[in-house]
């Protein structure tokens, strides 16, 4: 069922109070355990509510798995991590009201007029004032030492990803965006890190800015967004390498060649490039083209490899994100 929040009147939080549902619908990500059991209510928009919460907080789900039924399971019987970065620098109030909206049974988790009365959402209350996660700052500047090659790929990889997987930073492009345009200007990119808490110096931000405008368009695309700040261990996901390879290697010889590395610049509006200097960085036995081996080594450099194929490894790829206060969140 879908969610019908409205935030402004705790009266009109949901469109079918008193109503008992029987059908299993919606994204695994944001579904409660009653759901599941297949008899709920309207408290299930809180779980739901609380869900989004946690995300717009932290930039990864409260419950992850690689499949739906794990994800299912994870919704069932899973802790609550409020011990994994950013949790630590986030006021305990926020997190009190996270636990009390995840609470399993329906009946003790708290109301949709509770959620509103909750401290942390007063005016007056405690939600936390420096809402960036530096570490997604640390990935615009590992995205800015990267290669052309590498920054390509990342860019294939993030438009691929679910959008509950990027959701926390599209949070965060939306808010840098103030005009809506789809293009985040330096002044927009300057205001926005500088309203976040980043104390950067102005040729540093423009630097940040250069590297993450692959197509030097002179803007910040969304799909550039995402991929300068994506999460790099979502690269050890063999889907995700396999995928961005067969990208590149348009006639699926197994090898990237000069003349498929060229079509791929052009698609990314990439002008200027020197074909021999990419190559040659990446080509380790020097045939002139660059097989599968080669695309993972190069893709793997400069990162602490860990195991992908876990369900702590795969929550911490989900990257998202500069984690953003829930009352901005609202003003999104």
């Amino acid at each position: 069922m879908p969610l019908n929040i409205a935030f402004c009147n705790p009266h009109s939080l949901f469109l079918h109070l008193g109503e008992t549902f029987t059908d299993v619908v919606g994204s695994p990500y944001y579904v409660a355990p009653e759901v599941l059991r297949k008899h709920y209510g309207p408290e299930a928009d809180v779980w739901s509510a609380g869900v989004i919460l946690y995300i717009l907080l932290s930039g990864v789900p409260p419950f992850w798995a690689e499949s739906e039924e794990g994800i299912f399971d994870q919704v069932l019987h899973g802790d609550l991590d409020f011990e994994s970065d950013p949790w630590p620098t986030i006021s305990e109030s926020a997190k009190d009201l996270v636990r009390r909206m995840l609470i399993r049974d329906p009946k003790k988790r708290l109301t949709a007029h509770a959620v509103l009365c909750h401290p942390w959402i007063q005016v007056d209350g405690v939600a936390p004032n420096k809402p960036l996660d530096f570490a997604v700052l640390s990935r615009l500047k590992q995205f800015s030492a990267m290669n052309k090659l590498k920054k390509m790929v990342l860019r294939v990889i993030a438009e691929n990803l679910s959008e509950e997987e990027i959701a926390g930073l599209k949070e965060m492009f939306k808010m840098i965006d103030t005009d809506n345009s789809g293009q985040i200007t330096f002044e927009e990119l300057k205001a926005g890190l500088k309203r976040v808490g980043a104390n950067l110096k102005e040729s540093e931000i423009y630097d940040l800015m250069q590297a993450a405008d692959v197509d030097n368009s002179g803007t910040i695309d969304y799909g550039e967004f995402v991929a300068a700040t994506l999460h790099l261990n979502k690269i050890e996901r063999e889907d995700h390498l396999f995928a961005a390879f067969s990208y590149f290697d348009k006639d699926g010889s197994g090898y990237i060649t000069p003349d498929e590395l060229q079509q791929a610049c052009e698609e990314f509006g990439i002008e200027d490039v020197r074909l021999e200097e990419m190559i040659h960085e990446v080509d380790q036995d020097n045939d002139g083209r660059i097989d599968y081996n080669e695309f993972v080594a190069m893709m793997q450099k400069g990162h602490v490899a860990t195991n992908a194929g876990s369900a702590g490894a795969g929550k911490e790829g989900l990257q998202h994100s500069f984690g953003i206060g829930f009352r901005e969140a609202l003003k999104l």
